[in-house]
């Protein structure tokens, strides 16, 4: 029931349509909490290659379960999409701002990314060869 742009409750019903269960209630989203060690794991894998999955199974064989851990494994994915990912973006961002002011020094800017072409065992060779305007 709507009166003068508030709501006011007019009935509670407390009963639920099915059987609580509080064991479970550590795996809501507001219990669920990444430790500052969980974080730094999940940057150093992340930064090494390793796959989301293959961190999340990591936690699991230490904690013996993964009803003993206060996560599940689309959380890992989401702070790796969320933070980690996210400052290599902002770093992307101070980079190509160093870039625009060797530009204005320089008048030239090169580019390089040695991501590109890998080999089977995805190694990059980036080699740089030339001579600069200093001799």
């Amino acid at each position: 029931m709507k009166d003068v742009g508030l709501w006011t409750i007019s009935k509670v019903v407390l009963n639920h349509s099915h059987p609580c269960c509080p064991e479970q209630a550590e795996m809501l989203k507001q219990h669920m909490d990444l430790s500052m060690f969980v974080r730094r794991t999940i940057e150093t894998h992340e930064e090494a290659g390793i796959r989301p999955s293959k961190t999340y199974q990591s936690f699991v064989a230490a904690a013996g379960s993964h009803r003993e851990l206060g996560f599940i494994e689309k959380d890992v994915r989401n702070y790796i999409t969320r933070e980690v990912r996210n400052f290599s973006e902002e770093d992307d961002a101070k980079e190509f701002g160093k870039s625009r002011a060797a530009f204005e020094y320089f008048r030239d800017v090169v580019s390089f990314d040695t991501t590109y072409n890998t080999n089977r065992y995805n190694l990059v060779l980036g080699s740089f060869v030339g001579v600069n305007y200093h001799g």
